[in-house]
This record gives structure tokens, sequence and C-alpha cells, in this order.
């Protein structure tokens, strides 16, 4: 594994097109749940399943219901970037990392001071009214009693891409240029199963794929390094 962390290092040291594409795991050591492993939300018991319950026709039809999952589980106000995110962030600011491509929904690649954060999923930071559009950030829906209410009276809905939605064509086009433009693409804390946003990785055509993830992905044999350990102890290592 040290052998491994040095292949990493110098691989990072030598790239100046840096290009990095996260999941959930890189947040479980902010101490914010995944979804998919043995204790994640998705195997924890509710009303309804989780994946229905962020799901479009829910949030329409059970808007109440939806806020209640939404605002116990999903408030990522109170967590803090760990050594992943400000690593990352470090790497942007000398110029070698170009873009941080997340499924994550949480924030906190901003918050750890990264800028150019393209969000797959959406995130929680913002919010809009169905009706007139107006903008309203996490600290009103998550402090709000019920169902969030525009001024206007309309429905405020996170701006977070729920089953049966399509991702951003912007979002979706800006990583793909991204990805095929980078000189090392970094794969991180992600099973790499939710499409379409796994896909994505398919047009880096370079051979400076690296994999880290604690468990095997369908991808592995596409990538030159696969490190199959936490992230925090190999970003610490930069």
């Amino acid at each position: 594994m040290e052998d491994k962390i040095k292949v990493f290092k110098n691989l990072v040291e030598n790239s100046n097109n840096i290009v990095f594409f996260g999941g959930a795991g890189v947040s479980t050591e902010s101490g914010i749940p995944d979804f998919r492993s043995k204790d994640g939300l998705y195997n924890q018991k509710y009303k309804y399943p989780p994946e229905q319950i962020l799901s479009h026709t829910f949030f329409i039809n059970n808007t109440e219901e939806f806020y209640k999952f939404y605002k116990e589980k999903l408030n990522s106000l109170k967590y803090e970037p760990n050594i992943t995110h400000i690593k990352l962030a470090e790497l942007e600011q000398k110029g070698k990392l170009k873009a941080v491509i997340t499924q994550n929904i949480d924030g906190l690649h901003q918050k750890a001071g990264s800028k150019n954060v393209l969000e797959l999923h959406g995130s929680v930071l913002r919010n809009y009214c169905m009706n007139c559009n107006k903008f309203y950030d996490a600290q009103f829906i998550f402090n709000s009693q019920n169902i969030p209410k525009c001024e206007c009276g309309g429905t405020i809905k996170p701006d977070v891409v729920l089953y049966e939605e399509g991702l951003d064509d912007n979002t979706v086009a800006k990583s793909i240029t991204a990805i095929k433009n980078a000189d090392l693409l970094i794969i991180a804390g992600t099973s790499l199963t939710v499409y379409p946003a796994s896909s994505l990785i398919r047009f880096y055509k370079r051979n400076n794929l690296i994999l880290i993830n604690k468990d095997s992905t369908p991808y592995d044999t596409l990538a030159n390094l696969v490190i199959n350990e936490s992230l925090g102890k190999v970003f610490k290592q930069i």
C-alpha cells in the first residue's frame, strides 16, 4: 500500500491538469453518512424507502413527508471539510487541480475553499421557489417548519437532482470537457454504480487514471492505479 501511495503522490506532483471525480466516500470522514454501505441511509428503516422519498413524484405528492426526511438526514450545515476536501482546495490554489466533479450535495468542497466545483446532483445550499424562482439559502430550509414556503406562497424546492430528474446539461458538458482535458483523473469515494454520473469517466482517454475507494468498483480494470484505502490516509500524503 505504501508503494501505491508513493506512486499516487508522484503522479500528483508531476501533473498540472488534475481533475477529481468524487462520491459519498469523500464526505463520510466528515461524519456524513453515505447511501449504499451497510450502515448507509438506504439500509436504514423508514416509513417509506429512501429511494422513494428522494424521487420527484414523492416530492410533489408527499412534500411534507419528503421534508421530514430531508431535514433530518441531508442537513450538511453542521459538518466540516475533512483532509481530502482541504488538500483538493490546496491543489486548486497551486494551479494543479482544474476541477472537482462531485456527486455529493453537501457543499463541503466549497467550504474547504475549492472554487471550480461541478455538482452533478445539485446542492443543499441552493433552493428555489417553484412559483417565482426566488432563491433561498440552506439555513432558511433547515430552520423552517413543515414545508418551506416562499413569500409569494409557492413551495420551495432544493436544487438537488431527485430520482426521475435529469442531470443539468451544462454541468455535464463542463464535466466532460474537464475529464477529456485532464492529464490525471482521480476517482475517489464512489462505487461508480450511479448512472449516468459513473459513465462520465469513459470520456477519459489518457493513461493516468487513479481509483481510490475502500471497496472494488466495476471500473477497476480501466485504472492505472487502484488504491483500496480510506481517502484521508491517502490525501494526507500530499
